[in-house]
């Protein structure tokens, strides 16, 4: 397993972000699994509260400058990068004014969730998978910590499924209790379709489009589920079962670099 690639892409990672469970765990995946020997290429977003100048972030110019559509409106794509704490890995963020310039994270000052945290993910989605096939870099493994990482598994395997760089990989979708409390725009199916993607291939989405609902869309495409919150939704449990998605119910206890590689190695 020494000479796998694996991409790890997640909704936050510590110091970037403040502590979290989330935050925490997919640090020390990044570690562990750089200690075991992988090759790795990190990414999240570059959410507004972050401190560029110390986290020491610059823009990758060759990276940036793309357009990527969404809903009829060009979106610029502007990655960033710094080196992570404590080891040699470098994290890739994906930015953009609008999206998340000036903003907090999932809600706002006060508590209100964002009207377009659906385009928001389908942009954070589709600029990491660009991304990545700019780096000229074929993952092994795709490994997909958090709700705003759900549409990555969906994406690959509909709009990037004769895409070389991703062809071969297989997917982890890492699922924690950080939901979100209200609802994405039931139109988010619509947002998604492109001319490559047809209303088949996707799927329904589950009205209204809850933490659940989106959850079970990535489940939907994923080839392995990790449950990473104390106490998991019995119903997601219930759906892995259904789809007849190989998973690990951790609990409360952090799986070990090797519980990790084991259960890559099942997929």
């Amino acid at each position: 397993m020494s000479s796998k690639k694996v991409l790890i892409i997640s909704d936050w990672i510590y110091p970037f972000t403040g502590h979290s469970q989330i935050a925490d765990a997919t640090r020390n995946h990044i570690l562990c699994m750089q200690e075991a020997g992988l090759e790795i290429r990190s990414f999240m977003p570059k959410w507004g509260p972050i401190n560029e100048r110390r986290n020491q972030l610059h823009e990758v110019i060759r990276l940036s400058g793309m357009n990527l559509i969404i809903d009829d409106t060009d979106n610029p794509l502007i990655i960033k990068v710094a080196s992570l704490p404590g080891g040699r890995q470098q994290v890739y963020f994906i930015d953009n004014d609008d999206f998340f310039q000036n903003r907090q994270y999932v809600a706002d000052a006060d508590g209100n969730e964002y009207p377009d945290n659906d385009e928001r993910t389908i942009f954070f989605a589709r600029g990491v998978l660009e991304t990545v096939k700019k780096l000229r870099w074929n993952p092994d493994i795709i490994h997909c910590h958090g709700w705003m990482t759900s549409l990555i598994p969906l994406y690959i395997k509909t709009l990037y499924k004769d895409e070389p760089t991703f062809r071969d990989a297989k997917i982890i979708s890492s699922i924690y209790d950080t939901d979100f409390k209200q609802e994405l725009n039931p139109k988010i199916k619509e947002k998604i379709l492109v001319k490559d993607i047809s209303s088949d291939m996707v799927g329904d989405f589950q009205i209204p489009v809850t933490y659940n609902s989106i959850i079970r869309k990535s489940i939907d495409f994923s080839d392995g589920v990790i449950f990473s919150q104390e106490n998991a939704r019995q119903e997601l449990i219930d759906y892995c079962t259904v789809q007849n998605r190989k998973f690990v119910n951790q609990g409360v206890n952090q799986l070990s670099s090797e519980d990790i590689l084991k259960f890559y190695d099942s997929i």
